[in-house]
């Protein structure tokens, strides 16, 4: 037996995509929000990170 054989049994099978498509629209939209928000200061200093000696 194949595996959509196993699937078409599933009662209600067609929500669970949509609820993953919802979870990654979700969370893509948070990091960009993120992202945007984080200042400049913050970015510069992550930037030069791997540069410091100062440990």
């Amino acid at each position: 037996m194949k595996f959509v054989n196993y699937l078409e049994r599933i009662t209600g099978v067609g929500i669970y995509p949509m609820i993953s498509l919802i979870i990654f629209t979700i969370l893509a939209v948070l990091i960009v929000i993120y992202v945007v928000r984080t200042s400049d200061e913050t970015v510069n200093e992550m930037k030069n990170l791997p540069l410091d000696n100062d440990n």
